[in-house]
């Protein structure tokens, strides 16, 4: 039981009160280490001991990882499996009402969920149908500008009316396939609670009492959605200094939306559990040059700590060496381990020259973000057969293969078989057959070729597929039977090396099959289990098992939520933090950059390292580099500028003793 005398002893006055303020709206303004998460999880905890039934609590955040973090923390604060309590993402929770109701809005109820690369495909296939130039079909601009009009962001003007073709298009094409893109995913629910009040007042029925966390982060629509579900017991979380999300739609003004919304109680935490005093002064230093935020000043009670040190290398070559070596030396002489490292950088392009001085120096590294492997287009073709073979009904499945590659099969067919199908209440592989076969169905002899011709594709490689050994040699057979290599060709008519990259992504692919099919402990290595395996990789707890004692290599924004004992900030260089992009786009305004470089300094518990080159190379040329003005803001008394230290032989010679002294007794 969590009273309230073993609350004062666990928590700071400040924590108490937020806590313990269980009903009414509550802004808790939580600074940087501050024990966010721990106010978050001691609060519900509170609530579930104080008699409000779990059924009664919504908690909404950001990243799975986050949820799940939550959930497990109070799960262990009150020894209780707590099956009926809410701790979800916001796109999560929006995936949970749609499941329940979307068919009120024309959508049947299996419907797929787009990532980023079945979204371009998808333009790209409405671009080609409306027969755009390959000058206008900029995909990222697009992406943008669809994103931005679904959520409301923009509205159409001359500047960009020339794309609402392909945006209705676009809208079409993902009713048809009957799938949603990741804006949907907030979008529709408010959509359904506005046109179904019925529905809204059976979540508001259920939900008295909703917390939001990382409130800085939440998007127009997900405050309205949070506004719409929320009657008067709603706190949330966060902290206006660490808005760095405006670019997908994040406004931290939704802090000053929400005091005008609801009689508010402020609380406000700036005791800093993380970090150096050294390290918060200088975030506070840098902080402070913003106008546009609430004024706070977070303090720590770890001391003062270690100078920050800034290194000015002569290039990203000698940057990377010396971020390498400074691990090497920092981990054996202070006994730090790999993955107490953390290096930041404001662009992904920065990691090349890193990868390779780690790579040269044996230094074992993860790298948060980028696109997975098996999220990668050309492997999900390819593992979208094998589902599809293994499981004819797997609607989302087939869709994503049915003209992939191209064998005719267009959207009016798919018109076709959605009408089968809902008339016939089956699936589309049932209502393929029912096309070929009935000749009541108006569909031209055309269409019914190349439905047979997929047919004989899939049925032919299940035969195969689904009996004996040797499953990567049948997969390979299956790739050049459907001539993928040929479809990417014509994909990519004017990049050979899309093509190789592609074609060495499934080589990959077909690998891995081999080694995992081939293992001895592998008693039963067959397609269903393969996909069964698939399945299970992805998962967060699985990355995070694989990351254990590796240097945590990412752009600030991944970092964010993060803490490392030691953290190196590569590239505090104009042009890159600032971000030259961010600075135009934004007409001269650096405050986003600003709070960004303060996300990077707050992750360090120790030991800050900052490097700035003096020269970098961009598209093959040579340019010289400026140091960040965010350097300038940091106060002088609190950085000291790194000398190389060139080490004499006998040092030398020591170093690598202790390295070799260090590795034996890990061995051992």
């Amino acid at each position: 039981m969590l009273d309230l005398e073993t609350l004062k002893k666990e928590l700071n006055p400040e924590q108490y009160k937020a806590v313990t303020t269980t009903s009414g709206a509550i802004l808790i303004i939580a600074g940087a280490g501050s024990g966010k998460t721990r106010v978050i999880t001691f609060r519900i905890a509170h609530m579930l001991d104080s008699g409000i039934p779990q059924s009664q609590i919504l908690a909404l955040t950001f990243t799975n990882k986050a949820a799940k973090e939550m959930s497990d923390r109070i799960k262990d604060l009150a020894q209780k499996k707590l099956q009926n309590l809410t701790v979800s993402t916001f796109h999560s929770f929006g995936v949970k009402v749609l499941r329940q109701d979307i068919e009120k809005l024309g959508y049947r109820e299996n419907f797929s969920i787009y990532d980023e690369t079945d979204r371009v495909a998808l333009i790209k296939e409405c671009g080609r149908e409306l027969k755009y130039s390959p000058d206008a079909m900029d995909i990222y601009m697009i992406g943008n500008l669809i994103s931005n009009i679904k959520t409301g962001r923009k509205n159409w003007d001359t500047a960009n009316d020339m794309y609402r073709p392909l945006y209705e298009s676009y809208q079409e094409g993902l009713k048809l396939y009957n799938a949603v893109d990741f804006d949907d995913l907030i979008v529709l629910p408010i959509k359904l609670f506005k046109e179904f009040p019925e529905i809204l007042q059976r979540y508001k029925d259920r939900y008295k009492y909703i917390m939001v966390d990382e409130f800085q982060d939440t998007s127009h629509q997900q405050y309205e959605l949070m506004h719409l579900l929320a009657d008067k017991n709603v706190a949330v979380v966060g902290d206006d200094d660490q808005s760095i999300y405006s670019w997908r739609g994040a406004d931290y003004q939704n802090i000053i939306n929400f005091e005008k919304d609801f009689d508010v109680t402020e609380i406000r935490l700036e005791q800093n559990y993380r970090s150096s005093q050294t390290i918060l002064e200088a975030a506070n230093g840098v902080i402070s040059h913003n106008t546009n935020r609430k004024d706070k000043k977070l303090w720590s009670g770890k001391g003062s700590g270690k100078p920050i040190e800034i290194f000015m290398p002569d290039n990203e070559t000698d940057e990377a060496n010396f971020i390498a070596e400074s691990i090497l030396g920092i981990s054996m002489e202070e006994k730090f381990k790999y993955d107490d490292f953390g290096v930041l950088m404001r662009a992904n392009t920065q990691s090349r020259y890193i990868e390779e001085a780690f790579l040269a120096n044996n230094i074992p590294y993860t790298i948060s973000g980028g696109t997975s492997f098996f999220e990668r287009k050309e492997i999900k073709d390819v593992i979208s057969y094998l589902r599809v073979i293994a499981n004819h009904d797997d609607d989302i499945n087939l869709l994503r293969i049915i003209n992939t590659p191209r064998r005719g099969i267009g959207r009016a067919t798919i018109q076709i078989l959605n009408d089968v199908a809902e008339k016939e209440n089956c699936t589309l592989w049932s209502a393929i057959n029912y096309v070929i076969t009935d000749p009541l169905i108006q569909a031209s002899d055309t269409v019914k070729e190349d439905l047979q011709s997929f047919v004989d594709i899939i049925e032919n490689h299940r035969s195969k597929l689904l009996s004996g050994r040797g499953l990567s040699k049948k997969v390979r057979e299956l790739v050049e039977a459907i001539n993928y290599k040929d479809y990417l060709t014509s994909e990519f008519i004017k990049s050979l090396k899309a093509v190789q990259f592609k074609m060495k992504n499934i080589e990959f692919l077909l690998n891995s099959i081999e080694i995992w099919e081939t293992d001895p402990d592998n008693e039963n290595p067959s397609l269903f289990n393969y996909l069964n395996r698939i399945t299970l990789l992805s998962r967060d707890d699985m990355e995070d098992e694989n990351d254990k004692g590796k240097v945590n290599l990412m752009t600030i924004h991944a970092s964010k939520g993060l803490e490392f004992p030691v953290v190196f900030i590569a590239g505090a260089e104009e042009g890159l933090i600032p971000h030259a992009r961010s600075v135009e786009e934004n007409n001269g305004d650096v405050e986003e950059e600003r709070r960004l470089f303060y996300v990077a300094i707050t992750r360090a518990r120790d030991k800050l390292i900052i490097s700035s080159c003096k020269k970098r190379n961009k598209m093959t040329v040579t340019t010289e580099c400026e140091p960040s003005r965010f350097l300038d803001e940091i106060p002088a008394n609190l950085v000291e500028y790194h000398q190389e230290k060139v080490l004499t032989q006998e040092e030398t010679h020591q170093m690598f003793s202790d390295m070799l002294a260090n590795f034996k007794s890990k061995l051992n």
